[in-house]
């Protein structure tokens, strides 16, 4: 199944609270390898236009939040620009990483499964 990308102008809140609960929930393959994930994943997105999200992985299901969860099992930060670019696609996670244009703490091995959530 090809990636979903996400409309360029979409709202943060619209991507973490609809638009990627919705695609995960539309994708059998995604949520089967999300099984047995249980998670709480904190976006903070840098910026003007910026916010703080969170989205809750359980059992192949993700359910999105605007602001601070009560315990988070990893946290991005991330520019809104990145951010953009990497929904667009004109930047991959890893060149990301390593230009420091989004920075992980917390769990890392959920690093490597954000991309079964959030593509």
């Amino acid at each position: 199944m090809p990636r979903a990308v996400p409309p360029a102008d979409i709202a943060l809140e619209e991507f973490f609270t609809r638009w990627l609960p919705g695609v995960v929930s539309a994708d059998a393959e995604r949520r089967a390898r999300l099984a047995g994930t249980d998670a709480t994943l904190v976006f903070d997105v840098q910026g003007e236009g910026g916010g703080l999200y969170h989205l809750r992985v359980a059992d192949g299901v993700v359910t999105g939040y605007a602001g601070e969860p009560e315990a988070a099992d990893l946290r991005v930060r991330v520019d809104l620009a990145s951010w953009r670019a990497l929904n667009a696609g004109t930047l991959s996670a890893p060149e990301a990483f390593l230009r420091r244009r989004v920075q992980l703490s917390g769990n890392l091995f959920l690093a490597v499964k954000l991309h079964l959530i959030i593509g």
